[in-house]
């Protein structure tokens, strides 16, 4: 995009502090954006122990492929004399609090914080992690303006392997809420299991890539839309279920496409278009006619090429010629529609 394009979209790119004007969804939550700047990604992401830059991405980049990393690790660029990381934490987004972990033995994710945001009318969380310190006095409920110191960088964990000083970071995710009903599903399917978090639990939580927002937004400027985008994320498989009122289309009706079928003859089920983490990016009502098979959930298509690429969702599995639903898919699957 030209710089005059730039400004008439009402995207702004500073080019010495790569700052955006309000056209954005979504704001960096730190001071550092090396992100945007040709080559500057090893400056902003923060690989794991030993490992390079890339393990501080999104998707299947630990394990030699095989384990998801659900967000973003975000570089220090600011210490103090002990070298511990003073960066000032920012609300990617206007929002509300929705949750605060500050008992770091909690959680791998350390101190946390969950922000619930409004954009486009969907209902979007962003998540801060392993902070130093959340913000003296800020509590659930508060209003928080896009920008806004919510914490300080920090290195909280009770991983076993502790986070070391110089890989000090921020873990952010930018996250839907698979269903309100999320502490009930645990406490029926995961009996014994403990729930510390409540709702926000991660496994109620479904991401999407950060850095691929924050580029998309910078290339389209004010043309950039967040339904848009996770619409054309890549399907791994199509899922159809047997319930009519699954949570998930009542609360993104915006991926739910419309099925004159279903709309004459009612609805008696859904079909699912899973990204490789689970995340639902498409929804189609389907009437009782459409629904070939009786089972409450049928497994329609696998995109094998997607499975080959992102192994890491563990979602399917091809066994023969059959392809079939793991348990981690059949768990999501059975939250989406609990």
């Amino acid at each position: 995009m030209s710089f005059i394009a730039a400004l008439r979209h009402g995207a702004l790119l500073v080019l010495a502090g790569l700052c955006w004007t309000q056209a954005q969804v979504f704001r960096f939550p730190t001071s550092n954006h090396s992100l945007l700047r040709a080559g500057g990604e090893p400056e902003f992401f923060q690989g794991t122990s030993g490992k390079p830059w890339t393990s501080g991405q999104f998707g299947c980049v630990r394990t030699d492929g095989r384990q998801f990393h659900e967000g973003v690790d975000i570089r220090a660029r600011e210490r103090d004399r002990s070298g511990e990381p003073t960066d000032s934490v920012l609300a990617s987004a206007p929002g509300t609090v929705a949750y605060i972990n500050a008992r770091p033995s909690l959680s791998n994710y350390g101190n946390y914080i969950v922000l619930r945001h409004q954009a486009e009318g969907l209902e979007v969380y962003t998540l801060y992690a392993h902070l130093r310190a959340v913000r003296e006095g800020l509590r659930v409920g508060d209003r928080v303006a896009g920008g806004e110191r919510i914490g300080t960088m920090g290195r909280t964990s009770n991983t076993r392997q502790a986070i070391t000083k110089d890989r000090a970071h921020l873990h952010f995710e930018i996250n839907l809420v698979v269903n309100d009903r999320y502490a009930e599903w645990h406490r029926v399917r995961l009996k014994g299991m403990r729930n510390d978090h409540g709702n926000f639990n991660g496994r109620n939580l479904l991401g999407l890539d950060p850095a691929a927002i924050f580029r998309e937004q910078a290339r389209l400027g004010a043309e950039f839309r967040l339904v848009n985008f996770i619409r054309k994320q890549p399907i791994l498989a199509r899922v159809a279920v047997r319930n009519s009122g699954i949570p998930w289309a009542r609360r993104y009706p915006q991926l739910v496409e419309r099925n004159p079928v279903a709309e004459r003859e009612g609805i008696a089920g859904y079909e699912l278009s899973l990204s490789y983490n689970g995340l639902p990016v498409r929804l189609i009502p389907r009437a009782a006619s459409e629904l070939k098979s009786q089972n409450r959930v049928h497994l329609l298509e696998v995109n094998a090429a997607e499975w080959q690429a992102r192994p890491c969702g563990k979602l399917v599995f091809k066994r023969g010629q059959v392809w079939t639903l793991l348990p981690r898919g059949e768990e999501i699957v059975d939250l989406i529609v609990f």
